[in-house]
């Protein structure tokens, strides 16, 4: 069976699982002996999908309509979460969020692009894609971290900088390489997380941490495939080549040394378990920001730098 084959297959089984779900819901017959059997093959069958996933299917999976966004997953580990607004010099920017909250118990500084959940929020947020002002406020929410010795956690989900003429004028570019450089400086940890889509300079913007996290079906690339497709065989079509070429999936990135640790989801996606997704995810960052509490901030500074700047050494043969 190949995978498309699997994928239709597994849709079907899902359809007529929340068929039976919802008679014994509203007729209270009790219908466990014929949904036991459908279950365990649907799992079994997620697990045989999973196995044959290509780059491209990841990609695709990382933007499947009803992954968890980064405030589900503030509302399933935090506490005492309060955004802050504004850039104190243009606006404020709803792609780009964040502020303090108590991760599993732990005073910690977020910084959250946010994609929104429904057609209107996600116009509303552009899918993730921040404008100069979103950076700026993330410049101010690093200066906060680091006055109150808040660690920081940036959870990445974004396929890009917003790309507008506004944004431009407005100095994206700019922004975008002040964001990075103070987050180089942070004297506080600072540990970042790919929880969907990672594109570009508008990903690493709030990516610079001591230990970078990337989820089993995310994606994170210096340019999209598509994008890549584009300018390669002058045809977004080729998006899947451009995503095998590029080696954008998880597995990659910590074959490379990109990323400290891969974060498992449930089988099939994080789409599938939200919660399981949140203990899995919150579990990981906690294990990393425990580890680097034991740092001076001096050591912080160094270990960040010194990270970035092994990126892409290679031996020669």
């Amino acid at each position: 069976m190949t995978s498309s084959d699997t994928a239709a297959t597994l849709r079907q089984l899902e359809a007529r699982v929340r068929d039976l779900e919802q008679t014994a819901q509203s007729t209270g017959q009790n219908l466990d002996a014929a949904l036991a059997p459908l279950r365990q093959q649907i799992d079994t069958l997620r697990r045989q999908h999973a196995e044959r996933l290509t780059r491209w299917d990841r990609v695709q999976l990382a933007r499947t309509p009803g992954r968890p966004t980064a405030l589900d997953y503030v509302e399933r580990l935090c506490e005492d979460w309060t955004e802050l607004h504004g850039d104190r010099k243009f606006g404020d920017d709803p792609a780009l969020i964040g502020g303090p909250a108590r991760w599993q118990g732990r005073p910690v500084m977020l910084l959250l692009q946010q994609k929104g959940r429904d057609t209107k929020t996600k116009i509303k947020r552009r899918f993730g894609s921040a404008n100069p002002e979103g950076y700026r406020k993330a410049i101010r929410l690093m200066d906060l971290a680091d006055r109150f010795g808040l660690p920081v956690v940036s959870l990445i989900d974004t396929q890009g900088a917003y790309p507008g003429l506004e944004a431009e004028e407005r100095g994206q570019g700019w922004a975008i390489a002040e964001s990075i450089q103070r987050m180089v400086r942070l004297r506080v940890p600072a540990v970042c997380a790919v929880i969907g889509e990672g594109g570009s300079g508008g990903a690493l913007a709030i990516g610079v941490g001591n230990r970078v996290l990337i989820q089993e079906n995310a994606w994170y690339s210096v340019i999209s495939p598509e994008g890549a497709a584009s300018i390669l065989w002058r045809d977004a079509a080729q998006a899947p080549h451009a995503a095998e070429a590029l080696r954008v999936t998880a597995g990659d990135l910590l074959d490379l040394g990109i990323v400290e640790e891969v974060i498992p989801e449930p089988v099939g996606g994080a789409h599938l378990d939200m919660n399981l997704a949140a203990e899995q995810l919150g579990s990981v960052v906690s294990r990393h920001l425990d580890e680097l509490a034991r740092l001076s901030p001096d050591e912080l500074r160094e270990q960040r730098a010194a990270r970035f700047r092994s990126l892409g050494t290679y031996e020669e043969r």
